[in-house]
């Protein structure tokens, strides 16, 4: 088998429709890619076996004429040479199509909508960065043959993102609780605060389970409201309703043999409540404007941030779903009760933000900065501190992020976010902390220029814990 160089640059377009094929090349054009075209599967294969060597993407349409023998196409080129990455585009419903090409070794599967322009150029990108990666860890499994390194790199990629982080006592003691749980064929219930991680958790239960080699769903059952969620969750047949002009295959069918995550659940209506614990019961539904009676197996996996307690006193929420739903109940920690995470998470974003963007690598936050990170109460928790280390880490050039830095992005969060008692505190602590600055660090004089007696000023200057916002300037940090 032929070995792929580094320059292989072109891309070839397999599709039997001239109008797309055209419309794909202008836009892959514009990003700077030499293209190729074929529109029969002959000539496809007969381009990329000869091209092999010289392609660094192929872009395979699933549907000629109405027939998907995209697949057998993949097949084939795969046969020829495995490591070509190929992208496959498919219309809108053909998830469980998709998912068999993943199956079949794509690199990733694009939905032709409007939205194809913006979509196409993230998803080529997304493909190069893992196959330079992919390139790069053969080349060390090359090296180092004792090691017997065996690389799975879409695999690794996704799992990625489901990567548990944590050393504290109350997260770890959930995890762990998860992995034993993992391996029991029933439903499992997260609760916890919003931002807290509840699908990672729910992840990590799929991925530790006997169904780990199957398809992982989510569902937010709150982005759906009233007849949309049954659709989304049963599928419909073509004219259920106004607009349904083909069938539509459910997340429960896609999710067939593996895991599904109903994230929010207290949002379900309580008709709809009725419907899902029949399934959960009996594995056994049927698609919207279908009578067809479709039988699944379906690991369900739940979330919700709801005090189901109250909403079940209320009559809002079903106590036989909650029943049902809660053969395990774990409850993932806020933020703020994980005593000294925040470093270890902030790395990790880090590190995971610096393998998109290179340049940011670069970028450290100093001692005394991490120190205002930890001591934030983060109401957003993990998902909002890993916004905000983000957001501070492509902020600027400097190689230092210092606690000034920090405390202002923490403010505005807090100023754009928060209540009118927050956003007073955010100015008052800005207020002094810049009189501060002025006065080079002088309270006396900071009270007079703020117009405070110092008895004032010092007890602002406790309250918001001022004397580490200005530490790192006097140790000549910038």
């Amino acid at each position: 088998m032929s070995k792929r160089p580094q320059e292989a640059t072109k891309i070839l377009i397999v599709d039997d429709q001239a109008p797309l094929r055209d419309y794909v090349r202008g836009v892959l054009e514009e990003f700077g890619h030499d293209v190729l075209e074929a529109e029969g599967r002959d000539d496809a294969l007969s381009i990329f076996e000869k091209e092999a060597d010289q392609l660094f993407l192929v872009l395979l349409d699933l549907d000629f004429g109405g027939e998907k023998i995209g697949l057998n196409i993949l097949k084939s080129m795969k046969e020829i040479n495995e490591r070509v990455p190929v992208m496959i585009l498919t219309g809108e419903g053909s998830a469980s199509d998709g998912a068999e090409a993943i199956r079949l070794g794509a690199a990733e599967v694009l939905e032709k909508d409007t939205y194809i322009e913006a979509n196409l150029g993230m998803s080529v990108e997304k493909v190069r960065r893992l196959q330079a990666l992919l390139d790069e860890l053969r080349a060390l499994a090359n090296e180092n043959r004792g090691l017997k390194l065996k690389v799975d790199l879409y695999e690794e990629a996704f799992q990625q993102r489901y990567e548990v982080v944590g050393e504290s006592e109350s997260f770890l003691g959930v995890i762990e609780e998860a992995r034993r749980i993992a391996r029991v064929p029933r439903p499992v219930l997260i609760r916890g605060e919003r931002g807290t991680g509840k699908e990672l958790v729910a992840a990590y239960i799929h991925y530790h389970s006997d169904r780990a080699e199957k398809a992982f769903v989510t569902v937010n059952c709150a982005a759906f409201h009233g007849n949309l969620l049954e659709s989304e969750l049963f599928g419909h047949e073509k004219s259920a309703f106004t607009g349904a002009d083909r069938r539509k295959i459910g997340r429960f069918e896609q999710a067939d043999g593996g895991t599904l995550f109903l994230d929010e659940i207290g949002n379900m209506a309580q008709d709809f409540q009725e419907k899902i614990l029949r399934v959960l019961e009996y594995q056994k539904f049927e698609r919207v404007g279908g009578t067809e009676t479709i039988e699944t197996d379906v690991r369900v996996v739940a979330a919700t941030n709801a005090d189901l307690e109250t909403m079940m006193k209320e009559g809002r929420f079903r106590p036989d779903l909650y029943d049902r739903l809660s053969f395990k109940e774990l409850r993932i920690p806020p933020l703020r009760d994980r005593h000294g995470e925040v470093p270890l998470l902030v790395e990790h974003f880090r590190r995971r933000i610096s393998a998109e963007i290179p340049w940011v690598a670069e970028r450290q936050f100093t001692e005394g900065a991490m120190k205002v990170l930890g001591r934030y109460p983060w109401p957003g928790n993990v998902r909002q501190l890993k916004n905000i280390v983000e957001r501070l880490l492509c902020a600027g050039d400097d190689p230092k992020i210092d606690t000034r830095e920090v405390a202002r992005e923490l403010e505005d969060r807090e100023q754009s976010a928060g209540g009118f008692k927050e956003r007073i505190e955010a100015l008052e602590r800005q207020l002094v902390l810049d009189a501060l600055l002025r006065c080079g660090g002088n309270q006396r004089a900071a009270a007079e220029d703020l117009d405070l007696t110092y008895d004032q000023l010092r007890h602002l200057y406790k309250k918001y814990a001022i004397k580490e916002l200005l530490a790192e300037d006097a140790s000549g940090s910038p």
